[in-house]
């Protein structure tokens, strides 16, 4: 009796550890302790008074079919998650350029800094001038796809074709009546983030309530940024860039874009920055990709609508042989309208 009580004690005082807890790793504000696919270089440039550096890796194509494909991240996204589709296109022929934009991933993050989607385009075209790259094939993904979209009216004579892979900003969000949040408020929030609280986030929101082994990878990825003394950095510079999301909304401005266009859509994505604090009655409506996916092609001049209705928010990553080949596919006949 004594014997059992004493045992009861000691698992109180001193629980076992659950032998398959999951310890993160911490990879460092910069993803430093993270490996890429290919090489990583930086390109080192002055924008609004102080040094930064901006990651990229750049792929040169073994048959060149004379192209040069550039992809733009997602928000909780990196150049590194583009993996599968860096090959496909370099198998292609084409030269590859994958970007980690400055806040994000191997890039620098400012603690101070104008974030707009016209400054990373800007960014990104003064990288492409400095590695002497005069057209492009310009790809983006969820919030890569607010920036090409951003980057296609700044330099249209730059692009050759854009292609948007569920980019977010469909809906002008704060114009439906998802209330204000104010940075500080995203800092807090995101002060939070945990693997765990980015992988229910995203298994929920970004594929439907489905999971595969190897997702956890990028989870992984993210969560690596926060461990640590750099928590705090990232952080900041992750609600600065949720403020710029809110605020500046490209879908008014698509109908504008000269560029052939090309939409691969997961149907079953329900991206919506923001739903969170929108009252119920509106969040059912937002994020709504088959709906939003068929106005945005509709608005757009000579736009293609290619969905995929058995994928959420990153068909590339769920599906990546049918995303890669339907790409590639595609491709051609965009460009023969340039």
């Amino acid at each position: 009796m004594r014997l059992g009580l004493l045992c009861i004690v000691a698992l109180i005082l001193f629980p076992i550890t659950n032998a398959n807890a999951r310890e993160q790793k911490a990879y460092g504000a910069e993803l430093q302790a993270f490996s890429y696919p290919y090489p990583v270089q930086h390109y080192t440039f002055m924008s609004q008074r102080q040094q930064l550096s901006m990651a990229y890796m750049d792929i040169a194509a073994d048959k060149p079919n004379g192209r040069t494909a550039v992809l733009l991240h997602g928000k909780n996204f990196c150049g590194a998650t583009w993996v599968t589709t860096i090959a496909a296109l370099h198998a292609a022929g084409y030269r590859v350029i994958a970007p980690d934009q400055i806040g994000f991933c191997k890039s620098s993050k400012p603690a101070s800094y104008q974030f707009s989607f016209e400054q990373l385009a800007a960014n990104t075209h003064a990288l492409l001038g400095q590695l002497g790259v005069e057209h492009v094939v310009l790809v983006g993904h969820s919030m890569g796809g607010m920036l090409a979209v951003r980057y296609a009216l700044m330099y249209p004579q730059q692009l050759d074709a854009l292609a948007l892979v569920n980019p977010i900003g469909l809906e002008d969000w704060r114009q439906k009546g998802v209330p204000w949040r104010s940075v500080d408020e995203w800092y807090a929030k995101t002060l939070q983030t945990s693997f765990d609280g980015i992988k229910r986030y995203q298994q929920s929101t970004y594929y439907a309530g489905h999971w595969k082994p190897e997702y956890d990878r990028w989870v992984d990825m993210l969560a690596g940024m926060y461990e640590g003394d750099a928590r705090k950095t990232m952080a900041w510079d992750q609600a600065l860039t949720y403020d710029m999301i809110m605020s500046q909304p490209v879908i008014h401005d698509i109908g504008a874009i000269r560029t052939p266009t090309l939409l691969l859509i997961g149907e079953l994505d329900n991206t919506a920055v923001g739903k969170d604090l929108a009252p119920p009655s509106l969040a059912r409506t937002l994020g709504n990709y088959p709906v939003l996916a068929r106005e945005a092609a509709a608005r757009i001049p000579h736009a293609t609508l290619v969905p995929f209705p058995d994928c959420g928010h990153a068909p590339q990553i769920q599906q990546p042989q049918r995303f890669n080949e339907t790409l590639i596919a595609r491709l051609p006949t965009l460009l023969a309208t340039d």
